[in-house]
């Protein structure tokens, strides 16, 4: 090899690293950038998973207040409920004490008493007397019984109550148990 080869050899070899340079100055910027967008990218990831652990720390205490609110509804409700049937226990426990003492008329008239005692805490709880006597039958509030033929009362209508249902607030506790009117039989 001759010394103007071995020179060109050199310079070539010196020429390659001038020529990568500026395109690997172009690859350490375009690595910084990508490391500073996976850094703030990161740092986001961080922020939004705590966000959601905070979110689902406040649904898991809201939940635990719905229930804690729900017993204590119901405890309190029942509570209510006992205070206004107290006096019609009251009424009743007086009534068996004078039984031996009191005629069948004074009887009577207690335990006419002690029912409308009894209504009136019932209506103050929400709860209403369902009474269909003349309307027409309706499955979903009334219980059919039996039915009885009609030359008065319309077809499928009510024709006598035998036991009151009651609704709570508009929503049924006991349908109605009813006698039914049809048509009477052709001969």
């Amino acid at each position: 090899m001759s010394a103007n080869e071995s020179g060109r050899d050199r310079h070539s070899g010196a020429a390659e690293p001038a020529a990568v340079l500026p395109e690997a100055g172009a690859q350490l910027e375009e690595l910084e950038r990508l490391q500073q967008a996976l850094a703030e990218a990161e740092e986001r990831a961080k922020s939004h998973r705590e966000q959601y652990l905070r979110a689902v720390a406040e649904l898991d205490n809201v939940r635990k207040r719905a229930q804690r609110d729900i017993e204590a509804a119901n405890r309190y409700g029942l509570e209510k409920f006992a205070s206004e049937l107290l006096p019609v226990k009251d009424s009743l426990e007086l009534a068996v004490q004078n039984a031996a003492r009191a005629d069948a008329s004074s009887l009577r008239e207690g335990q006419e008493a002690t029912l409308q005692l009894l209504a009136r805490a019932l209506e103050k709880l929400g709860v209403s007397v369902i009474d269909p006597l003349g309307e027409p039958f309706d499955p979903e509030r009334h219980e059919a019984m039996m039915t009885r033929e009609s030359g008065t009362a319309e077809p499928n209508s009510v024709l006598e109550v035998v036991q009151p249902g009651y609704e709570l607030n508009g929503r049924l506790l006991r349908p109605a148990r009813v006698v039914v009117a049809r048509e009477p039989a052709r001969a």
